[in-house]
């Protein structure tokens, strides 16, 4: 498991992520690099991997999650969790 930071918790915690939709972002996230750090999110490639693994009926009970993200530091610590409302772009 990654670890997070306290911060972190308390963000997940706050925007009802759980850790297993964070988990999905690291095995099937697409990421980008950004202010420093790495964001991991799903894009249209990754939510059909993860559709693939996990198969569509549980995709789309937890499909309102898929919007996430998380932003790992190099030093491989969970800096923050969230939810986008705005795609992002690479």
């Amino acid at each position: 498991m990654t670890p997070y930071t306290h911060h972190a918790t308390e963000r997940a915690q706050q925007r009802a992520v759980p850790p297993l939709v964070v988990n999905w972002l690291f095995d099937y996230g697409r990421v980008l690099r950004r202010g420093g750090a790495d964001v991991y999110f799903f894009d249209r490639r990754s939510r059909r991997r993860l559709e693939r693994e996990v198969g569509g009926v549980a995709l789309r009970r937890l499909a309102d999650l898929l919007d996430a993200y998380a932003v790992v530091a190099d030093d491989g610590h969970v800096i923050t969790v969230g939810r986008r409302y705005r795609p992002l772009r690479g």
